[in-house]
């Protein structure tokens, strides 16, 4: 596995630590993240869509959680008692337990989520706060008085 030391780079920034797990994530490899498949789609500006292949599973073996910028989507296999009542010919459908987990950006939410024909759509929305929107700053008068910048600084005479 590559290992990738980025911490010269976090030197000339602020607030950038999160950029080197989202490369061991995407470093790790693909081996837990193909099944079930999924497409993530950009809808809009500002508005994502997930969507899982969940065949046989239904809303109440589906959870979905967000903790912390990380969604988990997960699913329960069918039950064990339910599997000896069944002899199957061919099994085509792999109805086993999964999780997914996938790393949201700052400010994206879930705005919903939709069980239909199989497929689970997640709906995800960027919502930027007032607070991290540009804001045009009003240039005043100048100062007569200088600035004090240490606690102990005297005014000029």
């Amino acid at each position: 596995m590559r290992s990738f030391d980025l911490s010269p780079l976090f030197r000339y920034s602020v607030g950038f630590d999160r950029l080197d797990d989202l490369f061991e994530t995407a470093f790790r490899g693909t081996r837990e993240t193909s099944y079930p498949p999924y497409n993530i789609v950009k809808t809009g500006q500002d508005a994502y869509r997930i969507t899982l292949a969940v065949a046989g599973f239904g809303e109440d073996e589906l959870e979905l959680v967000v903790k912390e910028n990380l969604l988990t989507v997960r699913g329960k296999g069918a039950e064990p008692q339910q599997e000896q009542q069944v002899t199957y010919l061919h099994r085509g459908i792999a109805q086993r337990a999964f999780e997914h987990r996938f790393q949201l950006a700052d400010h994206v939410k879930v705005t919903g989520a939709n069980l239909a024909n199989g497929l689970l759509d997640i709906e995800l929305a960027r919502e930027l706060p007032e607070s991290a929107k540009p804001q045009k700053i009003d240039i005043g008068p100048g100062r007569t008085e200088p600035r004090v910048i240490e606690g102990k600084g005297t005014k000029a005479a």
